[in-house]
């Protein structure tokens, strides 16, 4: 899909994704202190806003105009301190560009993004290459056993990918904390995602 097909579906519902944040990213994001955040292909911005308010300096940044004027909606009827805090973008996030944050990031989430595998290991890199020392990489989607075992999610299998696969695109650059497969309950079906979580080294480690 391309942002024409985002701006239509986003254009449709009210909340495609839903208000409260995804409950692995509050598993993982909860316990971290605050700093310097960004939320790739954020939507409606459920997640850099949930990030905001426990004290993250945020952006947000989607391909979608559609998305992040409802992200910007929906901010604005958060506290000002909270707004101070958060700013979204229109941009593409596999298009190689300078950094939101020139100070890099301590926490990148890439939550349900789906790309072709090439395009994928491109991103994480420059991701990769944004992260403060100790800065955290969070990838969560499909599981690639999700199209024949699960529910829901894309119907391309070059697009899906297992914890393995993630492992291999940070290429031993960060420190893995967590790589598995998680299940999740829809409609009292079960679908598969693929989580990582991993950590850049510390200066001098």
């Amino acid at each position: 899909m391309d942002a024409r097909d985002w701006d239509a579906r986003y254009a449709q519902a009210e909340m495609v994704w839903g208000a409260p944040p995804n409950p692995v990213v509050v598993e993982f994001a909860t316990s971290l202190p605050p700093g310097r955040a960004l939320d790739l292909a954020c939507g409606e911005g459920r997640h850099a806003l949930w990030l905001a308010t426990r004290g993250w300096r945020t952006t947000g940044v989607d391909f979608s105009p559609v998305a992040i004027e409802k992200a910007r909606q929906i901010a604005a009827q958060a506290p000002r301190r909270v707004r101070e805090r958060l700013d979204y973008v229109v941009d593409d996030i596999t298009a190689p560009a300078e950094p939101t944050d020139p100070s890099g990031h301590d926490l990148v989430l890439m939550i349900f993004v789906h790309l072709p595998p090439a395009e994928r290991r491109a991103l994480v890199s420059r991701i990769i290459d944004s992260l403060k020392p100790e800065g955290i990489l969070m990838i969560l989607g499909h599981d690639s056993l999700n199209l024949t075992e699960g529910v829901g999610g894309p119907p391309d299998p070059e697009i899906l990918y297992t914890p393995d696969d993630l492992v291999a695109d940070i290429a031993g650059r960060l420190d893995v904390t967590v790589a598995e497969r998680r299940h999740r309950d829809v409609d009292g079906r079960t679908a598969i995602d693929a989580l990582l979580v991993a950590r850049r080294p510390a200066l001098g480690s």
